[in-house]
C-alpha cells in the first residue's frame, strides 16, 4: 500500500441482536488504528444474511459504540446524531438511520445489484460458475466425504457437468441457483498479515466458495470484497477465524484486478480454560456488562488489553481512549488467544469507579438502586440523596460494579434489624457484659452533637474509649448497627445511619438481651 495514502478502516457488525465482546475489541481497534494515523473510521452495516436479522439491533449497535466513545467519521448514523449534518441521506432499510459519506451505500442489503453486476462479471471472466445443486444432493456429498474422513469440499459437479445450453434453460426456467467461486488448483498463496506475518495457503485444500446465495444476497466473502474497494478501505482489522478466508479474497481481488489492503488478523478471545469464548460459558454481548454497572471507561480499557499490550515491559495497566491511541500499535497485538479474564474487568472497573466523585457515582449509581427491592421498600429518608451519597461514601473503594452498589450493605435501608443474639458476642462474653458494653457505647454516642458526628469523630472517640481492648466494644456496637457478620467499621456506619438511627439500633441490641 501507499505509504501516503490515508488510511480508512472500516468496522461492519452484523445485525444479530447484540454487540459481542469480540466485536467490540475489533471495533475499538479500528478506532484507534484510524485516530493513531489521522485516518478515517467507517461504520457500515453487514445484513447480507437475513435469517439472522434481529429487529431493532442495527440502532442498538449504533447506540453501544456513540455510548462508548467511538466516534466514527463515516456510514451509518441514528437521526439524533447527526443533525448538524447536510448529507445524510435516510436508509432504505433501517427508517431511523441516517446514511452519511461519499461512498455509500453503507447498507450492504442496499447494494444488491452492484454486487450482482460484479459477480456476473466474475461468471464471464470464467473465474466462477453457476451451481444449481439441490441441497440434498449436497448434504449427501458433505455426509459421504465426512465418512470417508476427508474435507467437505463441494466436488464440482455443475463446474464439469452442466453445459452452457443447460445454464441457460436452468435460468430462464427460473430454477434456483448458487454462485460459486472457482478456486485455481495446485497454488501456494502467499499473503502478509500485519499481526501473524508471512502465511502460506495451498489451494488445493479450499472449496469453491459460494459467492451469491440462492435468495440473491452475496455472502461476506463476495460483499466485503467489494464495498472495501469502492469506499477505499486500506485496512482490514478483523478476527482471527476469518484467517482461513483470506485466500479466497486475495483471490477475488485479483480476479478483479483491483489492489487487495492489507490485513491484520486479531487473535481469538478465549474462556479460563482456554475453549473459545461462547455465551454458553457467560455473558458475551457488551450490553450485559453496561447493565450490570461496568463503567464504558473500564469496559474499553480491558477489551483493548485482550491480545495487546504496549510492550517495552510496560506495566501500566489502566489506560484512558486518549492514552490507548497515543500508545496502540497493530504490530503489539499478540498471535496467542486472549484469556476473558471477568477478575480483571473487575479490578479495572474498581479503579475507575474510584476515581469518581461522590456526586458522579450517585448519578451513575441511582439507576441500579432504583431497580433493589430492598430501595424501593426503604422510607423516603433512606431513598433521599444526602443518605445515599454518604452510603456510596462508604462503599467507594470497595465496589468492583456500580449495580452491587448497597447489595452487601442492605443494613443501611432497613427499618428494623432481625438477628440472633449470639452475634452481638465478643469471643466468650456473657449477656451482662455485653449489656454493660453495648449501655456505654450508648452513652458515648449519645455525648456527641449532630455537629459533630462525623467519622472521624465518631472514630477518634469511640477508638480512645476501647483503648486496648477493641474488640470488646466495637465488634458488640457493630453487630447491633448492622446484624451481619461482615460489614464496613462501626464509625462508618453510624456515621451513614445518622444520630438517631444509630442509638435506636443500640437500644435495640440492649432490649434484645434483657
Amino acid at each position: 500500500m501507499d505509504d501516503n495514502k490515508k488510511v480508512r478502516v472500516r468496522f461492519a457488525p452484523s445485525p444479530t441482536g447484540y454487540v459481542h465482546i469480540g466485536s467490540l475489541r475489533t471495533a475499538l481497534y479500528c478506532y484507534l488504528f484510524a485516530k493513531k494515523t489521522g485516518g478515517d473510521f467507517i461504520l457500515k452495516i453487514e445484513d447480507t444474511d437475513q435469517k439472522r436479522y434481529v429487529e431493532g439491533s442495527v440502532e442498538s449497535l449504533i447506540k453501544s459504540l456513540n455510548w462508548l466513545g467511538l466516534n466514527w467519521n463515516e456510514g451509518v448514523f441514528l437521526d439524533e446524531m447527526i443533525f448538524e449534518k447536510s448529507n445524510g441521506i435516510k436508509s432504505k432499510t433501517y427508517p431511523a438511520v441516517l446514511e452519511v459519506g461519499d461512498f455509500g451505500p453503507y447498507v450492504q442489503s442496499e447494494k444488491l445489484e452492484i454486487y450482482k453486476k460484479y459477480v456476473d462479471q466474475l461468471v464471464k471472466d470464467g473465474h466462477a460458475y453457476y451451481c444449481f445443486c439441490e441441497p440434498e444432493r449436497l448434504e449427501k456429498m458433505r455426509n459421504d466425504l465426512i465418512a470417508e474422513k476427508k474435507a467437505p469440499m463441494y466436488d464440482r459437479y455443475c463446474l464439469h457437468n452442466v453445459s452452457e445450453e443447460n445454464i441457460n434453460k436452468n435460468l430462464k426456467d427460473n430454477c434456483r441457483y448458487t454462485i460459486r467461486m472457482k478456486i485455481p488448483q495446485g497454488e501456494i498463496i502467499e499473503a502478509k498479515d500485519l499481526v501473524r506475518g508471512k502465511v502460506k495457503f495451498n489451494t488445493n485444500l479450499i472449496d469453491d466458495q459460494i459467492l451469491l446465495k440462492s435468495d440473491g444476497f452475496p455472502t461476506y466473502h463476495l460483499a466485503n470484497m467489494i464495498d472495501d474497494h469502492e469506499m477505499g478501505i486500506t485496512h482490514v482489522i478483523r478476527g482471527e477465524e476469518w484467517l482461513p478466508s483470506l485466500p479466497k479474497h486475495i483471490l477475488l481481488y485479483r480476479y478483479f484486478g483491483w489492489q487487495a489492503p492489507e490485513f491484520a488478523h486479531l487473535p481469538l478471545l478465549l474462556n479460563s480454560d482456554k475453549t473459545k469464548l461462547s455465551k454458553r460459558q457467560g455473558d458475551v454481548a457488551v450490553e450485559d456488562y453496561i447493565k450490570k454497572g461496568y463503567l464504558k471507561e473500564a469496559i474499553i480499557n480491558f477489551v483493548a488489553l485482550l491480545g495487546w499490550n504496549p510492550g517495552s515491559g510496560e506495566t501500566q495497566e489502566i489506560f484512558s481512549l486518549s492514552d490507548l491511541v497515543q500508545k496502540f500499535e497493530l504490530k503489539k497485538v499478540h498471535k496467542a488467544g486472549a484469556v476473558f479474564d471477568l477478575k480483571k474487568l473487575d479490578w479495572i472497573n474498581a479503579e475507575y469507579i474510584k476515581k469518581l466523585s461522590i456526586d458522579e457515582l450517585y448519578e451513575k449509581a441511582l439507576p441500579f438502586f432504583k431497580q433493589k427491592e430492598f430501595f424501593i421498600q426503604a422510607n423516603k429518608e433512606k431513598q433521599a440523596p444526602e443518605f445515599l451519597k454518604k452510603v456510596l461514601t462508604v462503599e467507594l473503594d470497595r465496589l468492583s460494579k456500580l449495580s452491587d452498589a448497597g447489595e452487601n450493605n442492605q443494613f443501611f435501608f432497613a427499618d428494623d434489624l432481625s438477628y440472633e443474639k449470639k452475634l452481638l458476642r465478643w469471643k466468650e462474653m456473657n449477656n451482662a457484659d455485653l449489656k454493660k458494653i453495648l449501655e456505654k457505647s450508648k452513652e458515648i454516642l449519645e455525648n456527641i452533637s449532630a455537629e459533630n458526628w462525623s467519622k472521624e469523630n465518631l472514630e477518634k472517640i469511640l477508638m480512645e474509649a476501647a483503648g486496648d481492648r477493641r474488640g470488646e466494644l466495637l465488634w458488640p456496637l457493630r453487630a447491633s448497627l448492622t446484624g451481619v457478620q461482615k460489614s464496613p467499621s462501626p464509625f462508618e456506619v453510624a456515621w451513614v445511619l445518622g444520630k438517631p438511627e444509630s442509638l435506636k439500633r443500640i437500644k435495640k441490641a440492649i432490649d434484645l438481651l434483657d
